[in-house]
């Protein structure tokens, strides 16, 4: 457990983003904001636009949807106020048309986020059904090899670029696999993600503990072609985001496993990622990036902090639990005070977050992913219970 953590200060984020969100709310319409612009202001995209490829193009269309009303639903819980409940209703009616979405591993962060935590709060069969539905479509990704078999992350599954590319960032999506395997009593859900977990574990981590962003797979025999990434420095550069992912998921698969190694996995990275980070406050968007001032990249953080905490509560010794916990607390506490966009002009909540730099997109930006990882590491402290579970500790 924890000893303290900076109750004011975490609070005080959490009211920061009950105002902002109101204020939105009045004035971005239909859309879901996504990323900042360099004015501060709100880019937005209608929850309908899918993922998949145009020509050799590909976009990733809206994965950011369900991170909004998770938001709203934080807000609710911090503040009681039921304004902020509606509004996450209302935002569903145009989330609810991606849970059949076939073509993204993306289903399962919007609907982590969105129907699972209405669920969680209003017990809504509605809800607890949608989200099922979308753990059946990213059920239905995992691909086959003889080695074993993964989560196809990109495009439609007929498609042989996609159904030969994993990344990372799955490995945060799977979350939803489990939630879906208690929900219904059906362990297909949770037999997918561990036997994802169990093939990035081969395929993606390097051995100085670092990490691919992306994996391209021989489909029949489950042998990693390449190694490669999208939004980092180089292929085969320490993304800092993609850590954080990891380290989320497998944290996740121990608490839906029981399984001591896969909690072992995810200290393993951390560790890592926290040598890497010596001692800042706040990553870069790459540790390999050599410019000796290089874009941060405040998500990475965000989510890393949430990941510790998972890592604090799985742990069966009861100081190292602490140990691991206070690592987590101080990656909040230093984006609480030294990150937050406090200016009026700056919409979103956390600064110097980076979507993707090799692409000019927010590269130095709020972006909605650092936000509600932001809020529901948060969370974890100040409204216990609420969002996501807290894991109970492993047998030792």
């Amino acid at each position: 457990m924890v000893s303290e953590y900076p109750k004011a200060l975490l609070s005080g984020a959490l009211d920061l983003m009950c105002r902002k969100l109101l204020e939105d709310e009045a004035v971005i319409g239909v859309g879901f904001p996504y990323v900042t612009a360099p004015d501060g202001s709100w880019r937005t995209m209608l929850a309908c636009e899918s993922a998949g490829y145009t020509g050799d193009a590909w976009s990733h269309g809206n994965w950011f949807c369900g991170f909004w009303v998770g938001l709203l639903t934080a807000a609710h819980e911090h503040s009681g106020k039921p304004e902020f409940l509606k509004l996450a209703q209302e935002r569903m009616r145009l989330v609810a048309q991606r849970a059949g979405d076939p073509n993204t591993h993306d289903i399962g962060f919007i609907f982590w986020s969105s129907a699972r935590i209405l669920h969680r709060l209003t017990k809504d069969d509605a809800m607890g059904q949608m989200a099922l539905k979308a753990a059946e479509r990213l059920r239905a990704r995992l691909v086959t090899t003889r080695s074993g078999a993964y989560i196809s992350s990109w495009g439609p599954l007929d498609d042989p670029r996609g159904r030969a590319s994993s990344a990372i960032d799955t490995m945060a999506n799977i979350p939803l696999l489990y939630w879906a395997s208690e929900h219904s009593g059906d362990a297909s859900f949770r037999l997918a993600g561990q036997a994802h977990a169990a093939m990035t574990e081969k395929a993606f981590i390097r051995p100085d503990g670092t990490l691919y962003h992306a994996v391209e797979y021989d489909t029949t025999s489950g042998e990693r072609i390449r190694g490669y990434t999208f939004q980092g420095y180089s292929d085969e550069s320490s993304w800092s985001r993609g850590a954080g992912w990891a380290v989320y998921g497998y944290a996740a698969t121990a608490a839906a496993t029981g399984d001591r190694r896969w909690l072992d996995l995810a200290i393993r990275i951390a560790e890592v990622w926290l040598k890497e980070l010596d001692g800042r406050d706040c990553p870069p968007w790459d540790f390999t990036d050599p410019d000796p001032t290089p874009t941060l990249d405040s998500a990475a953080a965000a989510i890393m902090a949430a990941a510790l905490l998972d890592i604090g509560s799985l742990h069966p010794d009861r100081v190292e639990g602490a140990r691991w916990t206070n690592k987590g607390v101080s990656l909040l506490t230093g984006l609480a005070s030294g990150h937050l966009a406090t200016e009026q002009s700056h919409r979103g909540l956390l600064m110097h977050g980076c979507y993707s730099k090799p692409h000019d997109i927010g590269p130095d930006a709020a972006v909605m992913f650092g936000d509600y990882y932001f809020v529901e590491a948060m969370a974890r402290l100040v409204l216990p219970g609420k969002l996501v579970d807290k894991y109970a500790p492993l047998p030792g």
